[in-house]
């Protein structure tokens, strides 16, 4: 296959639509994030509030 010509207008155009498409992954990324600092917070809250002697061994079989 030979190069694909592209115009002034046509390279612009890709250049936007790449532009686009980062932001949207780096805004889906940083909610994915979030969401799970959140979630590993609220497991650490949990574990946390429990029965100390077994909230120590729980820990253990959670990280297996």
């Amino acid at each position: 296959m030979g190069d694909i010509i592209l115009n002034s207008n046509q390279k612009e155009f890709i250049k936007n639509i790449k532009e686009k498409i980062h932001k949207s992954q780096y805004i889906a990324l940083k909610s994915v994030n979030k969401e799970l600092i959140n979630l590993y917070w609220d497991i650490g809250k949990y574990i946390n509030n429990i029965d100390e002697s077994w909230g120590k061994s729980i820990i253990k079989t959670l990280s297996s």
